[in-house]
């Protein structure tokens, strides 16, 4: 971890909500970030496999001279026409990668034992990852949404968009008062869906989200993504989701109803890990076939700290 970065800006979140003052300060714990397909492709994204770089194309540079082994589709026909030598067009890579982050407030996400809930830690991810993007002078936006609304703000490189993505951000957290998903709930796939109409060629997509109804039509929809965007998936965890603790006999209750969970009970126990176990070999076999990167991010540890081992600044860069 960079020394440079005071202690207090790697703070871990606390409590069911953030503010906007929170996600201001995290400016400081990303200015060593670097959002770079190199580091997308690092060992610690867990599935990741190196992906191309999709910038927004090929922008004319010059015309010179042709050479020989310069590729005859590229011969400047009406250049060549005029001095009767023959001319080649050179282009030069357009290499900024606007950056799209998709974050999860749903009723799931109203969940927490460790430190905040997981809808914190998911405004935390953002939060860095936007400063991050811009401080790399890239255009960051957002698509945030709950069990029943959205909000898509378009990619900008300024800070007026990146204080308007943590308003609404804020927004949207604070309207989260129960675990419990309403009738009408949106899931994830449609979710995704509609990011497919606000994504262009050449965007690098974080999709933060616990992704508790991940399913094969979430499959198909990243499928669709990930042939023209760099995905990044920032799925967000409970401790309390992997491994339910030994602690006797719990009343549970959705809103309406009461039950007696007795996690005393050894099967109790293994079908909660079987089941979290099952989500997560999931989202690595989709990340390995699609060649996503897969980010796990827990409510026991700051996000920026998991975030800097990952996009940190290497001293040979």
């Amino acid at each position: 971890m960079p020394t440079s970065i005071a202690a207090k800006t790697l703070q871990t979140p606390k409590g069911p909500y953030c503010s906007v003052d929170e996600l201001l300060s995290l400016r400081f714990a990303a200015k060593d970030m670097v959002l770079s397909p190199k580091q997308l492709s690092r060992s610690l994204l867990s599935g990741s496999v190196r992906t191309r770089f999709r910038g927004r194309g090929m922008e004319f540079e010059e015309v010179r001279h042709y050479q020989p082994g310069d590729d005859i589709r590229s011969i400047d026909w009406r250049v060549t026409a005029r001095t009767q030598v023959t001319h080649t067009k050179l282009y030069t890579e357009d290499r900024e990668r606007p950056i799209m982050l998709m974050i999860d407030q749903r009723a799931s996400m109203f969940f927490g034992s460790r430190n905040c809930f997981k809808s914190v830690t998911a405004a935390y991810t953002a939060g860095a990852l936007a400063w991050a993007a811009l401080q790399q002078n890239d255009r960051v936006g957002a698509l945030i949404f709950n069990d029943t609304e959205e909000r898509d703000i378009r990619a900008k490189r300024s800070r007026h968009t990146v204080f308007n993505i943590f308003h609404e951000l804020q927004g949207f957290n604070h309207q989260l008062k129960s675990p419990v998903a309403p009738d009408d709930a949106t899931p994830l796939s449609e979710r995704l869906r509609e990011l497919r109409r606000v994504t262009k060629p050449g965007h690098a997509l974080m999709i933060i989200s616990d992704f508790h109804d991940f399913d094969s039509t979430c499959e198909e929809q990243l499928y669709q993504l990930a042939r023209y965007a760099d995905i990044t998936l920032c799925q967000i965890s409970d401790p309390i989701e992997r491994d339910l603790p030994n602690s006797g006999r719990l009343q549970i209750t959705n809103g309406s109803q009461r039950q007696l969970l007795d996690t005393g009970n050894q099967r109790t126990r293994e079908a909660f890990r079987e089941r979290y176990s099952q989500l997560l070999e999931s989202l690595q076999a989709t990340a390995t076939r699609l060649g996503l990167g897969l980010l796990e991010l827990s409510t026991e540890e700051a996000p920026q700290i998991r975030l800097q081992k990952v996009f940190g600044k290497r001293p040979c860069q």
